[in-house]
């Protein structure tokens, strides 16, 4: 049996790299393009030339920058010297390169340091220190001269191994204070190697294609719990194993991955065909895919420009998304939705051979995806989401997933009369009615999912609801005597006296349809389907903060707000009402009360009496106006023929000689 890793060979950085040079061809690089010796071989045989320095490269040669990347120095000498480049870095070093030139501190960077990729990503830093593992990185965060609370940046290789890579982490996290960690090990790679690892438990022996040299194939071999045999593909010895598994470095064409396997399975006296000697361009060209109009595609995003997203399908063509081809929504900024190194998958729209383009569309997958979800939905009844986007002539259009569905009037859940602008960019759930593909036409209905929804909330509250238990409702319906609240799927009844502590004429005093409003149970009759509810607190009770800020006896100012026949009441505090009797109005016989006073006068009265048990208070101004006042000894004269007079309403009282006086004189 062989079995071969699904991830293994090309990354899409390095078929990237290999593309571009052999369309440039013939051009030039400072060193192999890759490391694979027969992949480096046959590039060679195609054009592609390795050069030592730029001493060597010849006037007008195309030089292609290798895909582990630069220092900022070559691309300065290079437009100095106006030598014609091809930037093939892999766009993950790239954003590297980025990150750690905007550090502001030191870059601890964990890799090879004579691997090309670690040389160009040290030289993008300020200062950069690297490591090869775990015993480096100790020795460097206990250096006397290592300040560990600056601001440090952690890096790594993108082929690193991502077992020991975390152990450094973990050292990091512990040392460094002001730190921040980089994931930067390639999606890629790191799930080539677990998928190496799982496989190597479960055969003899791992047949690992690739050159020794390649930083990635040599991580491939550590990661094997089982024996191990590198091959750079062509001929190789016996392989001994029942079961044997297969993976490859990043640099390793499938063609050559398959050329290995077919060799075994020769070897093993298992079907296959010779092996035929074909060209590297070859090899390469077999392994990309072929593409057609209509295909469902999966690539690697490489590049995000102004007006398009470069990415990269495997395919000797250079694929674009172009903007308006990503999302339906309009305005949405790209770089929420996707960024270099994303996976996504898209829809092939048109296929250039002559120009080698090829134009995709992120939209026109998602609106198959979506017709296709919309139809399933339609059999299943699945309730889904949408946006309102325009009114229609007798209803709305909901966008779901970009497919344009129709709502009519009377499916909207609005009230008869309301408009049904209302709705236009609110997002809603509704359920498709009716489908037919072949006129696009889709139906939908808003009520019916919301029926549903108020129906099994209703159903809840009342399995649910109890005395005490405090509810977020809205107001329904306003009536003289209270209003009622939707307190999610039932509406229940607060009275008026049970809106406010205040005195209220009605409830549309304080609220108004559509108003929130928290209201709490007070009792519920589940048989008739009936619940009474409270807005006002018991903690808020004005009858309570009366009574423990006055008593019998006390002067208090107080607001008339009413007036009756039989008296006048009066605010003592906002909530709390007394009685002032038409008898303690004033101190004289008054028939009505609106002879003396009117509603909104203030004036100060005495608390007479306070009626706990019923809530009651009686108010008197008439005991503050008979009260005698007090003077002064000196104020008074001794002589018994001195009249003194006190006013008391109209009424005198003739202070003297009143021995012997049955009545006071007439006035």
């Amino acid at each position: 049996m062989i079995e071969v890793v699904p991830s293994a060979g090309f990354c899409y950085g390095v078929a990237r790299a290999v593309r571009l040079a052999l369309d440039a061809s013939p051009c030039f690089t400072l060193g192999p393009l890759i490391h694979n010796k027969r992949a480096v071989s046959g590039l060679s045989s195609q054009g592609v030339a390795v050069i030592g320095s730029l001493d060597e490269l010849p006037d007008g040669g195309v030089l292609v920058i290798r895909s582990h990347g630069a220092p900022p120095e070559l691309y300065r000498t290079l437009k100095e010297r106006g030598i014609r480049t091809i930037d093939a870095t892999c766009p993950d070093v790239k954003r590297i390169h980025e990150l750690v030139a905007d550090a502001e501190g030191p870059v601890l960077l964990y890799g090879n340091r004579d691997h090309p990729e670690v040389k160009a990503t040290a030289s993008w830093c300020r200062r950069c220190l690297v490591f090869s593992g775990i015993e480096e990185l100790e020795n460097i965060l206990k250096r006397s001269d290592f300040d560990t609370n600056q601001p440090i940046t952690m890096a790594a290789q993108t082929t690193s191994r991502r077992a020991e890579w975390e152990l450094c982490q973990n050292i990091f996290k512990k040392v460094c204070t002001n730190g921040k960690i980089l994931d930067t090990i390639c999606r890629t790679t790191d799930m080539r190697q677990r998928d190496t690892a799982s496989l190597s438990r479960r055969v003899d022996v791992m047949v690992v294609v690739g050159d020794s040299e390649s930083a990635n194939t040599r991580h491939l071999a550590s990661v094997c719990e089982c024996p191990v045999v590198f091959t750079e593909g062509g001929t190789f010895g016996r392989v001994n194993g029942a079961r044997i598994g297969v993976t490859a470095g990043a640099s390793t064409p499938s063609a050559i991955i398959e050329e290995v396997v077919l060799a075994m399975t020769e070897e093993m006296n298992m079907t296959g065909e010779a092996v035929e000697d074909v060209s590297f361009a070859e090899l390469f060209e077999s392994t990309l895919k072929p593409l057609h109009t209509g295909d469902k595609v999966t690539g690697i995003i490489t590049g995000i420009s102004p007006t398009d997203i470069q990415v990269d399908l495997g395919s000797k063509h250079a694929a674009y998304i172009p903007l308006d081809e990503l999302t339906y929504d309009t305005g949405v900024d790209v770089s929420s939705l996707c960024k270099v190194g994303d996976e996504i998958e898209t829809y092939v729209m048109r296929v250039n051979d002559v120009e080698g383009t090829v134009m995709l569309s992120k939209r026109r997958l998602d609106t198959v995806k979506s017709w296709e979800d919309v139809e399933a939905a339609t059999d299943t009844r699945a309730v889904m989401e949408g946006i309102v986007v325009e009114e229609n002539k007798g209803g709305v259009v909901v966008s779901v997933k970009g497919v344009r569905v129709f709502v009519p009037a009377s499916q909207t859940g609005l009230p008869k009369d309301a408009p049904m602008s209302d709705l236009i960019k609110k997002k809603v759930r509704l359920r498709i009615t009716e489908f037919q593909r072949s006129r696009r036409r889709v139906v939908g209905s808003i009520r019916s999912v919301s029926q549903e929804d108020r129906r099994n909330r209703a159903e809840e509250i009342w399995n649910n609801a109890e005395p005490g238990k405090e509810y977020n409702g809205v107001v329904k319906s306003l009536t003289s005597y209270g209003a009622f609240i939707d307190i999610g799927g039932v509406d229940g009844l607060v009275h008026l006296s049970e809106l406010s502590w205040t005195r209220l004429k009605a409830p549309s005093d304080m609220l108004k349809v559509g108003d929130p409003l928290t209201v709490t149970v007070i009792s519920v009759d589940k048989e008739n389907r009936r619940i009474s509810l409270r807005h006002r607190k018991p903690e808020d009770d004005p009858w309570v903060k009366f009574t423990e800020a006055h008593k019998k006896g006390d002067v208090v100012p107080v607001t008339v707000n009413k007036l009756m026949p039989f008296g006048a009441f009066a605010e003592v505090i906002p909530g709390v009402d007394g009685l002032i009797h038409v008898s303690q109005i004033t101190d004289r016989h008054v028939s009505k009360p609106a002879d003396v006073i009117k509603e909104g006068d203030r004036l100060d009265v005495l608390i007479t009496d306070i009626d706990y048990g019923k809530k009651k208070i009686s108010l008197s101004a008439r005991a503050l106006m008979e009260r005698v006042p007090e003077f002064d000894d000196e104020e008074i004269n001794d002589g018994p023929d001195e009249i003194v007079a006190i006013a008391s309403g109209t009424e005198t009282l003739i202070a003297g000689d009143l021995a012997g006086d049955d009545e006071p004189p007439a006035v």
